[in-house]
């Protein structure tokens, strides 16, 4: 008998760069397994989310610019250090809906289905086909 894990999956919504201001944020939900910097993609698993529920978070998300602020205003928020993954980490992590991406250089968790409404759309037909 396999265990499945108690928590949910922080899931990035769109593709891009990891920004800090994103990141500051979505580190409130649950912990980070990426760094600002990183490139993103629409349904890539960034983080473990705190509840048993998966989230999807703007990790690519800057903050707005006014004449009141300054660009150097991210300097003073403070993130996390992002866990570090191993591949046995990741494959003891993965959830029935996720796959593993392994290329030389990195290991990426991600939905099987990136698309956040296509997900919802087959998460119903799974309700349905329960009852």
């Amino acid at each position: 008998d396999i265990s499945t894990r108690s928590r949910g999956s922080l899931i990035a919504s769109e593709s891009g760069t990891a920004i800090t201001y994103g990141l500051y944020n979505a580190q409130e939900r649950g912990t980070l397994f990426i760094a600002p910097g990183t490139e993103v993609y629409a349904g890539m698993v960034v983080g473990e989310n705190a509840r048993n529920v998966d989230i999807t978070v703007n990790v690519c998300k800057r903050k707005h610019l006014t004449n009141t602020r300054s660009s150097g205003a991210d300097d003073a928020l403070r993130l996390v250090t992002p866990v570090s993954m191993s591949l046995e980490n990741c494959l003891e992590f993965i959830s029935d809906d996720e796959l593993l991406e392994v290329t030389p250089k990195s290991l990426r968790l991600r939905k099987t289905i990136l698309d956040k409404g296509d997900r919802d759309r087959a998460a119903g037909n799974r309700n349905k086909n329960k009852d």
